[in-house]
């Protein structure tokens, strides 16, 4: 038996699944694209995640564009982190390593808990894609007042590798044997 550090039982050593006989959880998600030339009508990583998101069931709570400035940035995260019906921000754009890339920093600076396995395992997916160009990203993850922050590369292939190979399955009541869901009720233990 193997105990997830992170679950209530002890799970025998399985494989991830899904498990089929617990229900389905719609949570409320609020997208960011963090950019200086884009606008709603031409943001194709934001639409891709809109529409990966409510194929997947779950409601889009908000969606914003927002300039390539930390305070910007930081400035938006805290109003949906105060909203009491966002769950979970996810963000597209601005985590590279030139200089107006600031998303990660603006992420990590309201931080409660990083979330560190996210950023290794979306460099491990992507790496089996755009090899060691990888290692430019700085995808980030962690929780914030109770609300779950994710920060995304902002190219297309990035927004469906962080979504179909991590979040979409975490973003599931039913994933087993642990998801990001089911800590949902916890989050806010601290405050």
């Amino acid at each position: 038996m193997l105990r997830c550090r992170n679950c209530a039982s002890a799970k025998a050593a399985v494989l991830p699944k899904t498990d089929k006989s617990r229900p389905f959880i719609a949570v409320n998600i609020a997208v960011m694209t963090v950019s200086d030339s884009r606008n709603l009508e031409d943001d194709k990583s934001g639409a891709i995640l809109v529409a990966r998101l409510e194929e997947a069931g779950h409601k889009l709570a908000a969606r914003a564009i927002v300039k390539d400035d930390a305070t910007a940035i930081v400035n938006q995260l805290r109003a949906w982190i105060a909203d009491p019906v966002i769950d979970v921000v996810i963000s597209t754009g601005g985590t590279g390593v030139t200089g107006r890339d600031v998303t990660p920093e603006a992420f990590e600076s309201l931080y409660d808990k990083r979330i560190d396995g996210f950023g290794e395992l979306f460099r491990m997916l992507s790496y089996k894609v755009i090899g060691t160009s990888t290692i430019q990203s700085r995808a980030t993850g962690g929780v914030a007042g109770g609300t779950y922050l994710f920060a995304l590369p902002g190219s297309p292939g990035a927004v469906k590798d962080g979504w179909d190979g991590i979040l979409k399955d975490q973003l599931d009541y039913r994933h087993m044997p642990c998801n990001f869901v089911e800590l949902m009720p916890r989050l806010r233990e601290h405050l």
